[in-house]
């Protein structure tokens, strides 16, 4: 039927692209482990602690190393080969939930480990998400951009349906360590992608400053793009005030008696409402007000969280979270549009570097804001207050960066910042260093 092509993704990325549908498939493995791992570190740590407040701590332990992964990574991208360095963080990355599922065996490790692990694990992962942001647009061709980033996105949701459900599974089925055993076997999912594919080299030509420099530049062209800018403050806003993540083992044990399989559950309930949006994102494609849309779908997301807080059913509540996981998808499809569109291909290293910042440490921002606020008051307290001021937050960000809801994706195509914009943002980061 004609509103099923309208609205279903694009998929002949995949058909087309022999890189792509390689780098796509490894992201499905290993996505699945890295999932259900997202669901037994923290409940390893609340069953260990019973302490809302130190579960919400394993965030403030990754925040710093994704930071510092990201930022670093997205330099390195600009660097060297990017399908080298996609490879050596998988396989940092199978070794750390091969350590973890060595700890977990111990019945009840010191919680610092878990910490520690926790942090090792957030800087592969800020290090192997820049890689692959800045391998996509590479794989394709400009016109299959917005399709392929839709298909991505919305295959990385499925992911955290399926992880999640698997991890919650695992634990009550076996123990705590199997789900991490399993991540580490899925990681060497995208080490084999990356091996098969082709060299993604950088401009041999390029001239590459000192490191540190080289991140600031990346910043400063950032900075440049307020509509990339604003898309990026109202994600962090949304993440930090209304992604209670770390609030769900909570909320499973203590308000719904639901056990692991319902922490799961609430894992799942989100990324099952995006992967449905953002698999039916076909209509994006000639959407033209994206950073307007981008406005709309964060209020929604706060508002649905909110209603989540305020019920005492878990399938309510599901019901809820999967109704904001699909806003955010859409969120998330036009601010990736927005960025890689914006970006010439020798700085997308680093300014996916600061897309992946965001998106990997709102919600570790938010684990520590919910758990807190979790500890002062209640969980469910927490969960509500945190969708209404992601409400609010939308309203600031529209009046702080009218760019954002101003951007025109008719009048903005692939490849529209050119060489001089690019010079500008490096003299002004020069500029900034010796300042």
């Amino acid at each position: 039927m004609s509103w099923v092509r309208r609205i279903a993704v694009d998929v002949r990325p995949l058909r087309e692209s022999r890189d792509f549908r390689r780098l796509t498939i490894g992201s499905l493995i290993t996505g699945l482990g890295t999932q259900a791992t997202l669901v037994a570190l923290p409940y390893q740590v609340f069953v260990v602690t019973g302490s809302a407040f130190q579960t919400g701590l394993v965030g403030a332990a990754e925040v710093v190393p994704l930071a510092a992964g990201s930022l670093y990574g997205g330099a390195l991208a600009d660097r060297f080969d990017r399908r080298t360095l996609l490879l050596t963080c998988q396989l940092a990355l199978v070794a750390v939930a091969t350590a973890l599922s060595l700890a977990a065996i111990s019945a009840e490790p010191p919680v610092w480990i878990l910490y520690f692990l926790a942090a090792a694990m957030a800087g592969a992962a800020g290090l192997q998400s820049v890689a692959v942001a800045a391998i996509v647009p590479n794989t394709i061709s400009a016109d299959r951009l917005r399709g392929a980033l839709s298909l991505t996105y919305g295959l990385q949701q499925l992911t955290q349906v399926v992880g999640p459900a698997i991890g919650g599974l695992l634990i009550a089925a076996f123990s705590i360590s199997v789900p991490y055993a399993v991540d580490a076997v899925s990681c060497l999912g995208m080490a084999g992608a990356a091996f098969l594919m082709s060299p993604q080299p950088v401009d041999p030509g390029a001239v590459h400053e000192p490191v540190l420099r080289s991140i600031r530049s990346g910043l400063a062209f950032v900075r440049r793009q307020k509509p990339v800018m604003g898309g990026f403050v109202i994600d962090l806003s949304a993440m930090t005030f209304g992604m209670p993540r770390a609030l769900f083992p909570v909320l499973s044990l203590t308000v719904y008696h639901a056990g692991a399989s319902g922490t799961g559950l609430l894992y799942a309930a989100v990324a099952a409402g995006s992967t449905v949006a953002a698999l039916t994102t076909g209509w994006l494609l000639h959407a033209r007000w994206l950073g307007r849309i981008v406005l709309g779908a964060v209020a929604v997301w706060g508002a649905f969280i909110a209603l989540a807080g305020l019920v005492d059913s878990i399938w309510l509540a599901a019901f809820f979270f999967a109704c904001a996981g699909a806003a955010d998808s859409v969120s998330a499809v036009c601010r990736t549009t927005m960025l890689q569109t914006l970006t010439p291909d020798r700085m997308r290293g680093r300014t996916n570097s600061v897309y992946g910042l965001v998106v990997a440490g709102g919600p570790r921002l938010g684990d520590v804001e919910s758990g807190t606020v979790a500890a002062l008051t209640s969980a469910s307290f927490s969960v509500v207050s945190g969708g209404l001021a992601c409400l609010a937050s939308v309203g600031l960000v529209a009046a702080l960066f009218p760019q954002l809801a101003a951007y025109d994706g008719d009048a903005i195509g692939a490849g529209a910042v050119d060489e001089q914009e690019l010079e500008l943002a490096v003299q002004r980061a020069e500029a900034e260093e010796f300042a």
